[in-house]
């Protein structure tokens, strides 16, 4: 009978904790020793055997070293290679800023004819964004950034005007001057030509440090958006607020010119940077001109080729199914894109004050058409710029760190809404030509239930409430509405004077905002109120100074206080603090109570609507709090309307009586 023999598999021991060359070449050496000691047991460090160990031994090393360095590039915290840190960061949603273009506020001028000794308006010229001025020492383009309409004048974008000529004491011409903002950059426009529909088609631009995509239009007129991922098929625009646009807004043109509007748009790109800093456009995988709502669900291509058992009905659908519609952007065929773009940037383009005056390209409109052609055209060629400031802010762009670091905070936003900071900080970025938005509170909303009956003021009382004698004593009940938060807002009128937002602003700050509300959040946007005040104080003086003029310190000193840009809604007044700053004027002693006043300032409520005041009225005495006055339960603020009237001092002792 044959003799069989079975063969045992042998587990052998393998370390695999090796990391580096020495640990490598012991460890091979101490798995030969063990498995192979009859086989070989030479190991001296001229041996044939231990040269392939070490070679061994050296492939392991240099193999860890790539597996550990190529983990720490996949991660953005880690990574250091240009090339990695510009991929996470994009795939994040960030996108390097690979240069910095040098910024400067222009002064605008341009003259118009007079008209019953004021400025005709009717030759007042919008001045369309994109005009570049150039710098006449150093050739640097500057490119505006936003119109110049000479038609409006608000507290954010001033009109200033002044008599340029005259003839026998009466204005024949009027300077108008406005300021806008302009940035440096080189203005190139580039051609692609697409022949069939390619899906995520994408080209190259040949500059490298790409600022801005100013426009991107194909050979049929139709302009094509630049968006933060194809995702996206929204995409914000402006049009003038006019009587043909939209009649109801047409009364709050003073104050907001334009009306935002959100568009809905299947013509988009996203531009990517490589790590050259060059910009490729990216464009969509859409091949069809249909509307999405016509293919979308479209049974035919995705639930009805699955079998009819219910086994299959979790089954994956093929995410391509769906790029023959819009949503992810059309790709371009059978046309050509024009691309006109800024780039370059740098240290170099910052330039001095008074340098900026070259215009080098400039369109206008207007909008009366029935004007005299010679005096339109004086009008046009009177617009003339100059930037009364340096030029700055031209750098080199991010650094890989500086990238790195942007980007982890970028991705934790995800350019969201989320918290009560992130709501305000938004409707703060509103950009001045949709409206000025002056003060923003949020709390979350609540509900009033029935009253408890307690004697306490909590809220503001109209002056509806005063006129018919009414006042607000008991205290509600407030339940929390976990579903909506509340936007109490102001703005300012013409002469920064806090007043509430009109409907036009509050529809373009929501459209604004619908971009970056989170889905469960509602915001109701509503008035804040507003209590105007008088303040009143006295003060000792040291004998060696004029107290005509320490009193008119103090007066300033007080105006500068309750400046209505340091001010929030909310915000509690200190009485001590007032003081303080008294105190540190110079030839003030001391800082005494007013007459018939029991705090060291005496705080009096202006509210009659008939003197220009709000109409609210507030309980003073009531809302006092060692020495703190606190602002209503209602979102409030405190403002000093006509501080040359309402802000009084007194030098206690002297006959010098009240200075206003």
């Amino acid at each position: 009978m044959a003799r069989t023999s079975t063969k045992k598999n042998v587990v052998k021991q393998v370390n695999y904790l090796n990391k580096d060359f020495s640990d490598f070449r012991d460890n091979l050496i101490e798995f030969a020793k063990v498995y192979f000691p009859n086989t070989y047991n030479d190991f001296n460090e001229s041996s044939p055997g231990m040269m392939f160990i070490e070679m061994a031994a050296y492939v392991g090393d240099v193999l860890s070293y790539y597996i550990d360095s190529q983990f720490r590039e996949s991660l953005l915290a880690y990574a250091e290679e240009k090339r990695n840190v510009y991929n996470i960061a994009q795939s994040f949603g960030y996108k390097p800023n690979v240069t910095a273009p040098s910024s400067v506020v222009l002064d605008v001028f341009q003259t118009v004819p007079a008209l019953n000794e004021k400025p005709d308006e009717r030759y007042a010229l919008n001045v369309k964004a994109g005009t570049q001025v150039i710098s006449t020492s150093t050739g640097t383009t500057f490119r505006t950034l936003d119109d110049v309409n000479f038609k409006f004048s608000s507290s954010y974008d001033p009109r200033n005007i002044t008599i340029f000529e005259s003839e026998d004491n009466i204005p024949t011409k009027y300077l108008l001057k406005k300021k806008v903002k302009a940035e440096s950059g080189n203005i190139v426009t580039e051609t692609f030509s697409f022949g069939t529909a390619e899906k995520y088609a994408q080209v190259k631009l040949s500059n490298p440090k790409v600022i801005e995509i100013i426009s991107c239009t194909d050979s049929d007129g139709n302009t094509w958006s630049e968006v933060d991922s194809l995702a996206r098929d929204t995409v914000f625009n402006d049009i003038e607020n006019n009587a043909t646009n939209d009649p109801t807004s047409v009364v709050n043109r003073e104050v907001s010119p334009y009306i935002l509007k959100l568009n809905k748009t299947s013509r988009r790109f996203t531009r990517y940077i490589n790590q050259n800093d060059s910009s490729i456009l990216r464009f969509g995988a859409g091949i069809s001109d249909n509307a999405d709502e016509e293919i979308i669900p479209n049974p035919s291509m995705v639930g009805s080729t699955l079998p009819g058992s219910p086994t299959y009905l979790t089954t994956a659908f093929d995410p391509s199914n769906f790029l023959k519609t819009k949503s992810f952007g059309l790709a371009p065929s059978n046309t050509t894109l024009t691309i006109k773009y800024a780039y370059g940037g740098g240290i170099n383009d910052n330039v001095n004050a008074n340098d900026v005056t070259s215009i080098s390209s400039i369109s206008y409109e207007i909008s009366d058409t029935l004007l005299s052609t010679t005096s339109v055209q004086e009008s046009k060629d009177s617009v003339s710029f100059i930037n009364p400031n340096p030029a700055t802010g031209g750098s080199a762009g991010e650094s890989i760190r500086e990238v790195r670091e942007n980007a982890l905070a970028y991705f934790q936003a995800q350019q969201r809404a989320v918290t009560k900071e992130d709501y305000i900080v938004r409707a703060y970025s509103l950009p001045a030509k949709y409206g000025n938005i002056a003060k923003v509170h949020l709390v979350q909303d609540d509900q009033l239930n029935k009253s408890t009956g307690t004697d306490e003021l909590e809220r503001v009382v109209t002056q509806d409430d005063v006129d018919n004698e009414r006042t607000i004593k008991s205290l509600q009940v407030r339940t929390p509405n976990p579903l909506a938060m509340n936007m109490y807002t102001l703005g300012f009128d013409a002469n920064k004077k806090l007043s509430s937002l009109n409907q036009t602003v509050k529809e373009n700050l929501k459209t604004y905002l619908s971009q970056y509300r989170l889905v469960t959040d509602a915001v109701n946007i509503k008035d804040a109120y507003v209590i105007n005040i008088a303040v009143n104080f006295a003060i000792l003086t040291k004998s060696e100074f004029a107290k005509n003029e320490v009193l008119l310190k103090c007066v300033a000193a007080v105006k500068d206080f309750f400046d209505i840009d340091r001010w929030q809604i909310g915000q509690p007044i200190v009485l001590s603090d007032i003081a303080y700053e008294l105190s540190l004027v110079d030839g003030v002693a001391s800082v005494v109570p007013p007459v018939d006043s029991d705090t060291v300032i005496k705080i009096e409520n202006k509210y009659k609507a008939g003197e220009g005041y709000s109409g609210n009225f507030y309980d003073i005495k009531n809302s006092m709090i060692d020495g703190v006055l606190y602002p209503a339960l209602d979102p409030s603020i405190f403002e000093i309307k006509y501080p040359n009237t309402d802000i009084k001092g007194k030098v206690v002792g002297d006959n010098l009586g009240i200075v206003e």
